[in-house]
């Protein structure tokens, strides 16, 4: 049996070293939303912990960090939304779970996503849910114990505490130019290719059989150029912004073609991806974005194009979910993760929909109805709608133009109307 554990953690030791040696890894736990990340790395010598450090590794309790890997994206997506669902309905109030991850600076998808756990209970709650998850090849598994000043990271062992690698000392690291998971965004996150996110649904066809008839469907569209086509505008906003009323009211005021994203032939597959992890999540809304572009280029061939939210609204609420914690952590204005993606078509004009958090609250309460996961989350979690909103502003080429949309309907229609003459002539 010792043998076997050994053998384990061998390999979940290199595991550990393909994504990069330790030495130049950096880790950061989500131990506090309304600040930045806390940074440590590795070191053979001790070094004293700073003031925020201490209170992470305190002394009251038992300390670990999960990290998943897998040479499959996919299997790794599932297997860390797994995890964290495993954790939140089964430890007990006795532990504190943070977010948690390890990478190399400024190396894009060099991010290993887990989880930090800090256990106060007298059970070993969490130890025992680390030994289930650590029969599977995926996990790794750090213990940290605390003398006076110093801590150490060890890979942890449920049997006798077996060490496998050399004593680490925990050493507090500088904040990040940026936060570590705008390293992994880029087609895992946000697709910024057609190609991207089909592989994707084609990594998972044998898992989730559904992905195969999304494929067959994007297989289907042939998007048609646009040249001298009639203007393509988008309406964008969070929920209860009046995008509904404002779309039709547009729809009948120019005599266009109005369509919405995602597509409705999407419709009967969306509560199947809804609740798989975000890589695979986000692949199947952006095919979406793809097929709304085939239906955009062929309408556009015949009047006027309205269409309720778009990449903006893909991009936007997908950032905002991969980067934790403040606004501030979002990326840079500048980022090209907020580029617009070469080969989807774009529209004329983006106009981006704003009300007040109150008033869009009171409109949601109005309509009593069902809410996606994220615009639930938004109802409860002001820094993720404000880290939203952000994302909308932040995304160019083309760039969002803001309506305040508090005004009556037939006000903010003959705003919108005065922009679409100023800006598409019609």
């Amino acid at each position: 049996m010792r043998l076997k554990f050994l053998s384990r953690f061998t390999m979940l030791k290199r595991a550990m070293f393909r994504c990069g040696e330790l030495s130049s890894r950096v880790f950061a736990v989500e131990f506090d939303l309304r600040t930045q990340p806390l940074y440590f790395t590795l070191s053979s010598n001790p070094q004293e912990l700073h003031h925020a450090h201490q209170q992470l590794f305190g002394d009251d309790g038992k300390l670990f960090s999960l990290h998943v890997h897998s040479d499959s994206r996919t299997e790794k997506a599932r297997a860390h939304a797994e995890i964290k669902h495993k954790l939140s309905v089964t430890l007990s109030r006795d532990c504190d779970v943070f977010e948690a991850s390890s990478f190399i600076p400024d190396v894009k998808n060099s991010v290993v996503k887990g989880f930090f756990i800090r256990d106060k209970s007298t059970t070993a709650l969490s130890e025992d849910i680390l030994k289930t998850l650590q029969q599977s090849k995926s996990v790794c598994v750090f213990s940290y114990k605390r003398e006076g000043e110093y801590c150490w990271q060890e890979l942890w062992s449920p049997v006798n505490q077996v060490q496998e690698s050399a004593r680490q000392y925990v050493t507090p690291a500088a904040a990040a130019e940026h936060h570590p998971s705008t390293l992994n965004i880029t087609n895992s996150d946000v697709f910024y290719s057609m190609h991207e996110a089909y592989k994707v649904l084609q990594e998972c066809s044998d898992i989730i059989p559904e992905s195969k008839e999304v494929l067959k469907l994007v297989d289907e569209q042939s998007e048609t150029s646009r040249a001298d086509g009639f203007p393509v505008i988008v309406i964008e906003g969070l929920d209860a912004t009046g995008k509904t009323t404002l779309t039709e009211a547009l729809r009948e005021s120019l005599n266009a073609t109005l369509l919405k994203s995602p597509p409705q032939c999407l419709a009967p597959f969306r509560q199947r991806f809804d609740s798989e992890p975000p890589l695979i999540r986000r692949a199947f809304y952006a095919l979406g974005n793809y097929i709304t572009a085939a239906h955009i280029g062929n309408e556009s061939l015949r009047a006027p194009v309205i269409v309720d939210r778009y990449w903006h609204s893909t991009a936007a609420y997908a950032i905002a979910t991969a980067v934790g914690g403040r606004v501030e952590n979002l990326p840079k204005p500048d980022s090209e993760l907020y580029q617009w993606p070469e080969d989807l078509l774009q529209p004329n004009l983006v106009l981006l929909l704003t009300v007040s958090p109150e008033e869009r609250l009171r409109r949601l309460r109005d309509r009593g109805q069902d809410k996606t996961v994220e615009e639930a989350e938004l109802e409860l979690n002001q820094l993720f709608r404000l880290k939203v909103e952000e994302a909308y502003k932040r995304i160019q080429n083309p760039a969002c133009i803001i309506v305040d949309a508090s005004p009556s309907p037939q006000e903010v229609l003959r705003q919108v109307q005065h922009l679409i003459r100023n800006k598409c002539h019609l």
